[in-house]
This record gives C-alpha cells, structure tokens and sequence, in this order.
C-alpha cells in the first residue's frame, strides 16, 4: 500500500546565499519553468514584468522564511 499523504517537514525554504547569489538560481531555469507553465496552458509568460514576478516568486518559495 502507498502513503500518498504529504510529509509533514518541507524542504524549503533553503538557506539563502550568504552573498545572495546563488549558481542554481539561473535565467535557464526560470525560462525552463515559464515554459512548463505555458505548456500548462497559461498564457506565454513574455514580458519582462511578468518574468521578474516568476523570478521573485520562486525567489520566495526557495529561500524566504515568511510562512504565511
């Protein structure tokens, strides 16, 4: 039998990069997600308003200990 339950520690937020640059955290990867998103069948994310909102929301999910 599987537990589809989700586990009750997260992996994130990571710790933030003492510098605040971190080599993971690319272009490359932001347009591989904006890609996902629109393959979801949202519309293209190709403004650079709308891809400085997905850079700070992943930004967010990734490092900030905010838990609303």
């Amino acid at each position: 039998m599987t537990d589809y339950r989700l586990p009750d520690s997260a992996n994130y937020p990571v710790l933030a990069p003492k510098n605040g640059q971190d080599p993971r955290f690319t272009r490359g990867m932001l347009f591989d997600i904006a890609r996902r998103i629109e393959d979801a069948g949202y519309p293209p994310i190709n403004t650079g308003r709308d891809l400085v909102r997905l850079m700070e929301a992943l930004y967010t999910f990734c490092y900030s200990e905010d838990r609303r």
